[in-house]
């Protein structure tokens, strides 16, 4: 399948150092990510893709490299986001804190919140990335995850 991503890299110079947690996160993420995609960047040629991700002057920045060596960039406002990775981050803190204190009906609770949050952060970007590059809510899923590991302060 040509419509897919076969590499994903985060600039890291644009993120700080990461817990344990997060950097697991990231890994998952992207083993997921490359095991099962749909991405299909608008006006370019067959893939599959590269992407580096990275965040610089407030915008999120795919650049997208096809098997070719055709380039492309989108460069998106992280603003719409914000919010949602806020409220993501508050919760996943609460998360690892319930975990700590081995707490399984509030654990059960705020996972359920966790992926809501989560869910409403890849449908947020999927409508961001619209009209530039078609994923399905998997691939939004996922690289929703990839940009919270991007604002870890």
């Amino acid at each position: 399948m040509t419509k897919r991503l076969s590499k994903v890299t985060l600039d890291e110079s644009s993120i700080k150092k990461r817990s344990k947690e997060a950097e697991h996160e990231k890994q998952v993420a992207i083993a997921d990510l490359l095991g099962d995609n749909l991405f299909d960047p608008h006006c370019m040629g067959e893939g599959p893709y590269d992407l580096v991700l990275s965040i610089a002057d407030g915008r999120l920045n795919f650049d997208i490299t096809a098997q070719s060596g055709e380039t492309a960039k989108a460069v998106l406002s992280i603003t719409p986001l914000r919010g949602i990775i806020r409220d993501y981050f508050m919760i996943c803190e609460s998360y690892y804190e319930a975990l700590l204190a081995s707490n399984p009906s509030k654990l059960e609770a705020i996972d359920m919140g966790r992926r809501g949050v989560h869910n409403e952060g890849s449908e947020a970007l999927k409508e961001l990335l619209n009209g530039r590059i078609n994923v399905d809510f998997q691939t939004s899923r996922r690289l929703f995850t990839l940009i919270c590991v991007l604002h870890i302060k």
